[in-house]
């Protein structure tokens, strides 16, 4: 029986919007992807960086450790200019001390909170981006880290029913629409996960060398 050369590798991450973006373009590389959810045993990795690097190293580091393959883990937020950054790191969770409206989801509280901080703030001064880092780690200790960008402005209120996250109120200048109003493709070709995907793959087959 002949061996298959595909590699499989762990995405380390129990977000099925991000396992949908990073899983097809992996797997035209001949890459296997698997999620967290294959590894029932592995729970919530504490993300204690102050940074995405310091926490996409952390989950990619453990999950290579606990798995004995190949992984990869994505940090990502939204940094605002008005708010110094803010949500950055803590975007997932900038909401967490805010209490939920009824049949509201994390997100959308999440959206809430950030319109509400940013309600007195001119159009002119709404200049945010999403941040991806990406970190792959090999079980021998082999890592390296990506990072990938989109710039864009605060909508003043949600638009688009796509996406996932602050999707919805993040505009893109150059497509003249929300994240949310973009197809998977559109979203793919510009977006900072994207950027970072396309900066892990040129240098895939050196890392795995």
């Amino acid at each position: 029986m002949a061996h298959s050369k595909t590699l499989r590798i762990v995405l380390a991450t129990q977000n099925a919007g991000k396992v949908r973006e990073l899983a097809d373009p992996l797997t035209e590389f001949g890459v296997e992807v698997l999620g967290l959810s294959s590894f029932p045993e592995i729970g919530d990795i504490e993300e204690t960086g102050t940074t995405f690097e310091e926490n996409a190293l952390i989950k990619a580091r453990a999950v290579a450790a606990l798995t004995g393959l190949v992984s990869v883990a994505d940090d990502s937020g939204l940094e605002v200019d008005a708010l110094n950054g803010a949500p950055g790191v803590y975007s997932a969770r900038y909401s967490d001390d805010w209490e939920s409206l009824p049949g509201e989801s994390r997100d959308a509280r999440n959206i809430r909170k950030l319109l509400h901080a940013m309600a007195a703030v001119p159009a002119d001064k709404r200049a945010c981006r999403f941040v991806s880092c990406m970190a792959a780690a090999k079980p021998n200790g082999d890592e390296m880290v990506v990072r990938g960008t989109w710039e864009g402005t605060l909508l003043e209120s949600p638009h688009g029913d796509n996406g996932f996250g602050y999707d919805p109120i993040f505009f893109d200048p150059s497509a003249r629409k929300s994240a949310a109003e973009l197809t998977r493709d559109e979203k793919n070709a510009r977006s900072h996960r994207g950027n970072a995907l396309r900066a892990l793959l040129a240098r895939w087959a050196e890392f795995m060398h």
